[in-house]
């Protein structure tokens, strides 16, 4: 199956569980553990890491898109499968099993790597697995970016807030920004917040710690 065919076929299958009204998604962005800081009403611990931590097992298996579209070098082994769909990659021999030290690694290396942290559901709304997203690879981000698919990837509960005064306007936070936010102007940055999906590439990479994370429900 080449790149292209993966993507329609994907896309059909998606399009038909909407229309069934199985999903109103099919992934959501969730912040990097560095992005998130220890508030009242924030749980002091990472997001993923909960998931991972609520789940009954998890296993770690290649980024299917990115072996197949083979677009980068970015990390491939960084798919978390949780539950039931964990036990059956490794019963297919496509997973294998990991300690929570071993998946929280791979958290962390795909943080550096600059992937986004998404979860995907199951037509039961199910979390199935969190996976670590390529812009030029992975399909959900091809839907959303190259199709306009915004319906397929919910936003996270969190939008980055911009300290202005304190950005240096490096580009650093351009660089990993995928969904537009973030555009360097004349040496200045131009942040758009209605483009963010609050995944926190960008706080975890500022230098002078101008950008950081809030709750959506929480801002004026």
């Amino acid at each position: 199956m080449n790149w292209q065919t993966f993507l329609d076929k994907t896309l059909d299958k998606y399009d038909r569980w909407i229309a069934e009204g199985k999903i109103t998604n099919t992934a959501k962005v969730i912040p990097v553990s560095q992005a998130l800081v220890s508030r009242q009403w924030v749980v002091p611990t990472e997001q993923e890491l909960l998931f991972l931590r609520n789940s009954r097992t998890f296993s770690l298996a290649d980024c299917r898109c990115r072996t197949l579209g083979n677009h980068c070098d970015r990390p491939r082994e960084v798919c978390l499968f949780l539950n039931d769909a964990s036990e059956r990659m490794v019963a297919q021999g496509k997973a294998r099993l990991v300690s929570l030290d071993e998946a929280t690694e791979r958290v962390m290396q795909a943080n550096q790597a600059g992937l986004v942290p998404m979860t995907l559901y199951d037509p039961q709304q199910n979390i199935m697995s969190l996976c670590h997203c390529c812009p030029c690879c992975c399909h959900d981000l091809q839907f959303l970016l190259q199709r306009g698919r915004r319906d397929l990837v919910a936003r996270s509960e969190y939008i980055a807030v911009q300290d202005q005064d304190a950005c240096a306007g490096c580009g650093l936070c351009q660089e990993r920004c995928y969904f537009g936010a973030r555009v360097i102007q004349d040496g200045e940055l131009i942040y758009d917040p209605a483009a963010c999906y609050g995944c926190g590439l960008c706080v975890s990479v500022c230098p002078s710690e101008a950008v950081s994370l809030e709750l959506r429900r929480l801002l004026p």
